[in-house]
């Protein structure tokens, strides 16, 4: 995996995850630019002004002592309360002769403002530099130690910083994530509307629009879309029950005018071909008028699959069912009944022995029809779901049936937004999946 697609995966993929990161990403840039600045500008000034004040005041020190070497007591008793500065003489002592090491920010100043004023050797310890500083002057006579409170070489302002840093970043960031999860919130009602809408439950209503002026303008378009669809369905339902009507209406007449004839060898194969094309042309209206006139609504999946089976099985057909458990799913009944009833027939066509099991399989619900039969070469799989489309070419309904059950059942089971495949069965036929979502 490339760098690239490394860091594309690491992104969030919600909307509002990179809002949140296109809102943070600069306000954590921000914060590191003015850490920086604050130490590279603002913390080394105000360092090296505390230690330039100590420089100045031991060099005071230093200057009255030598200038007043009767007065010592007063001015180190004067130093330690006007200057806080703890200062000790150590006659005859002498200093180590080791090289000054420069630690921290603390130590380098201090060394600075020393070798400027003072130009004496001197050693610093800072290891508790947040509460005292220890600093060795090596004078002509001894060596004079001082104590410096941390008070006078540390300054609070960093912690008043980064509080300040630290809590303006927390206000900002939970406003930020407010506004965008009132902007999004929207988008993931549209989402599902259009979702449920793809499905085949039909809300009812228009989807109020909210949010941002885009995602109103995407609300609105949805209504229009979902009102033109609607007029599309009601018509073409209108235009095919006319249909159905006229076609119904000579095959009525006709029927009539053969029940007057009597009976006889080429009355009753003209009556046989009359039921055949009835059933053929409602086989064709069925197709064409699907089921959208029908609403979804919970349907218990497992009653449906288990009466199903017993229909089948009450007609001396070989079928075993299983359900796993109670499935609950947003159904149109009749067209899924429908659907699933052209699957079994299908597969009763061609075998002796058919299985039928359901059950969930993560956020789907999984139905499957198999088979002992022949079975479909694989080739040939998705050839057998378009209309009119049979294996057997003979065109005689007895042996290949209209070529519309599979067709008719995939257009069911996509309108309720799944699929149907066809695989292998693992009885030797034909396996047919079909998948709904949960």
């Amino acid at each position: 995996m490339n760098l690239r697609a490394a860091v594309k995966k690491m992104l969030p993929r919600s909307l509002y995850g990179r809002s949140l990161l296109i809102i943070v990403t600069p306000l954590v840039l921000l914060q590191l630019v003015s850490a920086w600045i604050f130490y590279e500008r603002h913390w080394d000034t105000i360092t090296w002004r505390l230690a330039s004040s100590i420089g100045g005041d031991l060099q005071y020190v230093m200057t009255e002592l030598r200038l007043y070497p009767e007065k010592t007591d007063e001015i180190l008793q004067r130093a330690r309360n006007t200057m806080q500065l703890n200062i000790v003489l150590q006659p005859g002592e002498i200093l180590p002769n080791e090289s000054v090491s420069e630690g921290g920010l603390i130590d380098r100043m201090l060394a600075a403002t020393f070798n400027e004023r003072i130009k004496r050797p001197f050693q610093i310890d800072s290891s508790s530099f947040k509460e005292e500083v220890i600093i060795d002057f090596q004078l002509a006579d001894g060596v004079m130690t001082v104590v410096v409170p941390g008070k006078r070489l540390f300054s609070t302002t960093t912690y008043i910083f980064i509080l300040w840093m630290v809590g303006t970043s927390l206000i900002l960031f939970a406003v930020a994530s407010i506004f965008m999860r009132n902007q999004v919130r929207p988008i993931r009602r549209l989402a599902d509307a259009v979702d449920s809408f793809g499905k085949g439950r039909d809300p009812g209503r228009d989807f109020k629009p909210e949010g941002a002026s885009e995602v109103r303008l995407a609300a609105v378009a949805f209504n229009r879309m979902i009102h033109r669809i609607r007029r599309q369905i009601r018509q073409r339902t209108d235009m095919l029950s006319g249909v159905s009507h006229d076609l119904k209406t000579p095959l009525t007449r006709m029927k009539l005018q053969l029940a007057l004839l009597g009976s006889g060898e080429e009355v009753e194969a003209i009556k046989a071909n009359v039921t055949e094309m009835e059933r053929m042309i409602e086989g064709y209206l069925t197709f064409a008028r699907g089921e959208g006139g029908e609403p979804s609504v919970e349907t218990n999946l497992t009653v449906t699959v288990q009466e199903l089976a017993e229909k089948w099985k009450s007609g001396g057909i070989n079928i075993d069912c299983h359900v796993e458990g109670v499935i609950n799913a947003w159904l149109k009944p009749e067209a899924f009944r429908r659907s699933l009833d052209n699957l079994i027939s299908n597969a009763n066509r061609y075998a002796e022995h058919i299985w039928v099991s359901a059950g969930r399989r993560g956020d789907a619900v999984e139905i499957l029809v198999d088979d002992d039969g022949p079975g479909i070469p694989e080739g040939e799989r998705e050839n057998v779901f378009r209309p009119f489309f049979r294996l057997e070419q003979s065109r005689n309904p007895k042996t290949g049936g209209t070529g519309l059950g599979l067709a008719i059942s995939r257009d069911v089971i996509r309108a309720h937004g799944g699929d149907i495949l066809l695989e292998e069965s693992p009885h030797g036929g034909l396996r047919a999946r079909v998948r709904l979502p949960a």
